[in-house]
């Protein structure tokens, strides 16, 4: 990971703690969990929003005014508003995308689900995906939600992403470990 990513995250991982536990003791882990999505897709729909988060043109003030704007329009809960409020004030704005990734993660592991991202060379079917989740969730035993996605370069196989671990089944990984191996034999 690099640097500032890590600083981000890190960052994120501080307020998204906070924020959840006061939602937690509220008993609004629900309505938390509805602000974190409309949050997402509101910086996913708005390039004005992103700009906002990341320029450095902008001051303290225009952007606290802007996230107290955004936060009443989409009737953000006060315990995140205020959070976000303060997040501009210290010029923390750049690390929400962070902020909802940990906020969306510790609502799982809340609810006993873990998130796994799944790249396969074609789409799988129902089938095939909840076959998946089912031996995955027997071995992490929890819940699985899986994330898929395609990549025709794989040519075969799966590549799973668990957490930090990966498991990669592909045809090309197979394909680069075996042209690895020749080189080193000749």
């Amino acid at each position: 990971m690099s640097e500032p990513a890590s600083i981000s995250s890190s960052i994120a991982v501080r307020y998204a703690k906070a924020v959840f536990e006061i939602a937690k003791e509220d008993g609004n882990l629900a309505e938390l969990e509805t602000n974190v999505n409309d949050l997402s897709a509101a910086l996913e729909e708005s390039a004005d929003l992103q700009l906002l988060i990341n320029s450095p043109l902008y001051g303290r003030d225009v952007q606290g005014r802007a996230i107290a704007a955004v936060a009443e329009t989409l009737k953000i809960s006060a315990t995140l508003a205020n959070s976000l409020k303060l997040m501009a004030s210290k010029r923390r704005l750049f690390v929400l995308p962070h902020l909802i990734d940990k906020l969306r993660a510790q609502l799982a592991d809340h609810r006993g689900e873990v998130s796994v991202d799944v790249v396969s060379a074609k789409a799988l079917t129902k089938t095939q995906s909840t076959a998946l989740a089912k031996t995955l969730a027997a071995r992490v035993g929890k819940d699985v939600k899986i994330n898929a996605a395609v990549d025709e370069s794989l040519i075969g196989g799966l590549v799973v992403k668990i957490g930090s671990k990966m498991i990669d089944t592909s045809i090309l990984s197979k394909l680069n470990t075996l042209q690895n191996a020749m080189k080193e034999v000749g």
